[in-house]
């Protein structure tokens, strides 16, 4: 469970991320993160947060964000908010580390994600991308079904498609790292 002030690096995406406000602060209604983007880092892929909003706020540096077709690059003061449900993706867009205050807004289970990504990256299990490998990803897909999945077909469907994966993956023993209970359901 995140605490405030906690920080944890991905060194594959290049994003460091402080826990300002986490779900017990909030009950859980939202989570609120600086993300610190290096200057190549980006999210590993473009995505959708089935039923959170997304709201980022550039406090230094340049961001690019694409959401759907639609690019758009901010700055310092500029607000970017995604709604639920819409395929996005992020970049730093500029030559040094860019700062973004992050509020996910209901928390549900986005601080594990984060930690859990941050620990496959840690532990070389993700791509160059930094997406999962395909046995963690079929495990990630299923854990973090209300909070992330692929832009381009419904979650059930991705799931379904990555059931034989994570059984695998669970045999193998790749399934530990999600036994703890959530904190906030």
């Amino acid at each position: 469970m995140a605490r405030t002030g906690q920080i944890i690096d991905n060194p594959v995406s290049g994003e460091r991320i402080i826990f300002n406000k986490t779900a017990a602060d909030t009950d859980g209604e939202y989570l609120e993160i600086e993300l610190r983007l290096a200057a190549d880092g980006q999210v590993p892929g473009m995505h959708v947060h089935p039923s959170q909003e997304e709201r980022f706020e550039v406090l230094s540096g340049r961001m690019r964000f694409q959401m759907g077709l639609k690019t758009i690059e901010a700055g310092p003061g500029d607000v970017v908010t995604v709604p639920a449900g819409k395929a996005h993706r992020f970049v730093n867009a500029g030559d040094g580390e860019a700062a973004v205050r992050v509020t996910v807004t209901p928390a549900l289970e986005m601080e594990r994600l984060f930690e859990t990504a941050a620990e496959l990256a840690h532990d070389g299990r993700v791509l160059d991308s930094g997406m999962p490998k395909p046995l963690d990803l079929a495990l990630f897909v299923r854990e973090f079904r209300r909070e992330v999945r692929g832009p381009f077909s419904p979650g059930a469907l991705q799931r379904a498609a990555m059931a034989p994966l994570a059984w695998l993956a669970t045999a193998r023993g790749h399934g530990e790292r999600y036994a703890a209970k959530p904190a906030f359901a």
